[in-house]
């Protein structure tokens, strides 16, 4: 059996098909949901760590370090096997959403950090001497200026959050990766996970050129 035959194996390619495209269908909703509840909450975090009362922002800081510093795979695996032993018991859907929420707010209110901090301290006393109050200072004047600073920055962990999806599969979650796995099972032959990794290269390629994009025009907004 030489290499086509082994690895790119059309006729097995095309039966795994529908199973390929289910698991992307499910690695994108996995994803969706994960950027959409963890970049508003890592907004959130952000502020909370920068102008909340110390103890606020001190767990702030825990907060973030801890779920930088764990491993997704490991969170990933307490969630959904330890938590049953203290009476909580999560789907696999629920417990890969939630962690992937989790470690994407640590990682996003970081980046938001930098962004909010790399705005003139200026703009907030322009602010105050026009009589504007702090919260709308922060929303109309900071945050817009600071989100668009981050936008390249939080589109690469967006990339890397789509990829990381693929260990959901460690919790039976039908996912790309997994429902690749099972083909790969059934047919005896690895030419599904080729599959798979092609339909990832396809989908996130372009959004690893855009993020290139968007370095250059941040670079370009900064020389002006």
């Amino acid at each position: 059996m030489h290499l086509l035959d082994t690895f790119f194996n059309a006729g097995i390619l095309y039966s795994a098909l529908p199973s390929l495209v289910r698991g992307f269908i499910s690695t994108l909703l996995l994803g969706l949901l994960s950027i959409g509840i963890g970049l508003p909450a890592g907004l959130l975090v952000s502020v909370v760590r920068l102008y909340a009362p110390a103890p606020l922002r001190y767990l702030a800081i825990i907060y973030i370090d801890i779920f930088r510093a764990m491993p997704v795979l490991v969170l990933l695996i307490l969630v959904y096997y330890a938590l049953p032993f203290v009476g909580i018991r999560l789907s696999s859907w629920v417990s890969a959403v939630l962690t992937f929420s989790v470690v994407f707010a640590a990682y996003s209110a970081e980046v938001f950090r930098t962004g909010i901090e790399s705005i003139h301290k200026g703009q907030f006393e322009a602010a105050r001497s026009l009589g504007m109050p702090f919260l709308l200072t922060l929303r109309k004047v900071i945050l817009p200026q600071a989100v668009r600073a981050v936008i390249p920055t939080i589109t690469s962990y967006c990339v890397s959050m789509f990829k990381d999806t693929s260990l959901a599969s460690t919790v039976a979650l039908p996912e790309l990766l997994k429902e690749a796995n099972d083909a790969q099972s059934l047919y005896a032959n690895p030419s599904p996970l080729i599959g798979a990794a092609i339909v990832y290269v396809i989908f996130l390629w372009p959004m690893v050129r855009l993020v290139g994009v968007l370095e250059r025009h941040a670079k370009t907004d900064k020389k002006r």
